[in-house]
């Protein structure tokens, strides 16, 4: 094995075991213990993070980005804005009946209680997270949309939208609380966003 490899060994070993511990345990998530699930010492977490709040980024940002990936194979180019905002919400439905919905909606809670324990991991999770959601920003952007195309400042603004509106739905799917959310009511709640609003009219 090579220093490379072995050095993606050890980062892939410890996400995986922060992914467990901090699910499980939040801010008070141990580094010892993390480092000891993945089999290697605290030294390995410095050196490759700097730190257990740049273990925690890194953690997000390795848990976005295949979910972003896969939303941009479900939202083709050649839809019209509608449209893709209709395949995305169709795709995030399906994914709050992943085997790992459950799994996510904790890490999720968890990670929003840390940020409010620690306001400089906040900040460093809020700029992760606006890093990976420049894929939507990106995905809208360009679309047709009332005549014209929408353009970045319009996408982003309806990213921040659309991002409240199914954060709070895909949590109520797997507690309970939207029994009647099927793919049709998620695809139906984003188009009237769209529809509706004055937020994607808005220049800026």
């Amino acid at each position: 094995m090579t220093r490379a490899e072995a050095k993606e060994r050890n980062r892939r070993a410890l996400l995986d075991a922060a992914f467990q511990v901090v699910s499980r345990d939040g801010y008070r998530a141990r580094l010892d213990e993390i480092a000891d699930r993945a089999d290697l010492t605290t030294g390995a977490v410095y050196s490759l993070f700097g730190s257990k709040n740049g273990l925690v980024v890194a953690l997000v940002a390795d848990h976005l980005r295949p979910y972003y990936e896969e939303i941009e194979q479900a939202v083709p180019a050649g839809l019209d804005l509608q449209e893709a905002v209709d395949a995305f919400a169709r795709y995030y439905r399906r994914s709050c009946d992943a085997p790992d919905a459950l799994s996510r909606l904790s890490l999720q809670i968890t990670l929003l209680d840390m940020a409010l324990h620690d306001p400089d991991l906040g900040a460093q999770l809020a700029t992760s997270v606006r890093a990976q959601e420049n894929h939507l920003i990106a995905l809208f952007t360009g679309r047709p949309y009332d005549g014209g195309v929408v353009t970045s400042p319009q996408a982003q603004r309806l990213t921040t939208a659309l991002r409240a509106l199914f954060v709070g739905l895909g949590q109520g799917v797997p507690l309970g609380l939207a029994p009647e959310a099927d793919e049709q009511y998620f695809a139906d709640a984003a188009r009237a966003l769209v529809s509706g609003m004055s937020l994607i009219t808005a220049t800026g």
